[in-house]
Formats: structure tokens, sequence, C-alpha cells
């Protein structure tokens, strides 16, 4: 093993022995990996902060390839203190961990993890999560190989009369090929188109209306679940909570 110092973010934990923890860190430079975080659980463990969930920072480890690395400490860049205060802002950074985890394994793109704290920031910034979320959800299809059509019809290009979002047909639909799609509203139609191309980390106002996000959220979530196969508990639990 050698040092190394990799910057990443602390995706979940779980208990390891009785007082050390193993980590799953999404990191810039190696996507993820499990670090062990030795006697971490101990109360006087100089680790014991550091090992937690949402915890990001340039991470000193004894980087093994191809197995568990060892926590040597952390210099965190960002306490996300905004996030952890607030049981809604942690239970979307929750999901945005999971969410990123789980398509980074299905297309190693360090894309991926810029995108994640980026939004994590703009959520600790006082940003609304939800319209964040789904900015992310948006731009992750991507990389999931399913990304919706917004520059035209998704079924003959026609770039003019947009009438819906169509999940069956992976985009815009025009007046000429709408076949009872559910109508959504001018306002999410062009909304949507904004949040694929946008750049987070240039966001520095956001005001729509909420039903606009709603229904954006709601495609998303119908398309999601046709199309990604994935399974996310903390969707859920976001789900059960925003009701």
């Amino acid at each position: 093993m050698r040092i190394e110092k990799v910057q990443g973010i602390v995706i979940n934990s779980t208990d390891y022995s009785e007082s050390s923890k193993i980590l799953n860190v999404f990191t810039k430079e190696y996507g993820i990996i499990g670090v062990i975080s030795k006697g971490c659980r101990r109360v006087k463990s100089k680790l014991r902060s550091v090992s937690q969930k949402l915890v990001y920072g340039d991470f000193n480890i004894y980087y093994k390839e191809n197995g568990l690395s060892t926590l040597i400490s952390v210099d965190v860049l960002d306490n996300f203190t905004n996030i952890l205060g607030d049981i809604i802002k942690v239970s979307y950074g929750t999901f945005l961990l999971e969410l990123a985890s789980q398509v980074y394994r299905e297309n190693a793109d360090e894309q991926i993890y810029n995108t994640l704290i980026s939004a994590l920031k703009k959520i600790d910034a006082g940003f609304d999560p939800l319209v964040i979320t789904s900015i992310v959800e948006l731009k992750y299809l991507d990389y999931l190989g399913i990304a919706l059509s917004l520059d035209g019809c998704s079924i003959c290009g026609n770039t003019e009369d947009i009438v819906t979002l169509s999940t069956k047909n992976g985009g815009y639909v025009c007046k000429n090929c709408y076949d009872n799609e559910k109508i959504v509203s001018d306002k999410a139609i062009k909304v949507i188109r904004l949040f694929k191309y946008v750049d987070i980390d240039k966001i520095s106002k956001l005001d729509l209306k909420d039903k606009t996000v709603k229904e954006i959220e709601e495609f998303l979530d119908e398309y999601y679940d046709t199309y990604t196969g994935l399974f996310l508990k903390s969707k859920k639990f976001l789900k059960t909570l925003s009701s």
C-alpha cells in the first residue's frame, strides 16, 4: 500500500469490528472505493467526526488497489452544515449520494462525481433541494444511456408546436405526433430543457412555481421507474417524508 491524497465524499458506512467502520467513499480519482476507518467508533478517536456520511474532503489514505484502503486523516473541504441541520436536506443529500453511486456503477464517468458535489453545494447554499435533485436526475440519464430528447420532437424531430413530454417516446412530442399522452404545461416543457443544459455551478437564482417543479418531478419519477431499473431506498423514504 502507498500513501495517497484523494478528493471524495463518504456515501455510506458499515460497522466493522467493535470500534471501526468501512466507508464507501466516492472519489474523484478512483471512483467508489472501500476505506477502513480504524477505531473511529471510539468517542475520543480523531477519525470519528470524519467517518460519517456526507463528509467531503481530501482523504489521506493508505491506498490499496482492488482492496480495502486505510484512512489516515481527512482535510475537510466543506462541512455541509446547512444540509446536516435539516432533515429534508439530509434526505435529499442521501438520495443524491445513492443515485450517484448507482449511476457511476453503470458508467464510470468522472462528471457524475462533479455533478454530485456541485448539487450538494447548491443545496447547502439554500437552493431548493427538489429542483437541484431534478436537475441531477435529468443529467444522469445521459450516463445511463437513456437521455431525453429535448431539442425537438422525439418522434419526427420537429422543433415547433411541442405539446408535451412523453415517457413512452423519451422526450418532447409535437402536436402532429401526439397520441393521447399526458399533457404537461408549457412552462414545464421549457424548464425541463433548461434543467438539462444548465451548469449547476452557475445557478444564482431559482424562481419556479411549485406546480412546474412538481410536474417535472413526477415525469422524472415515471421515467426512472420505467427505464432505469434502479431501486433506491432513499427515494422511497424521501417520498414518505414529503407526503
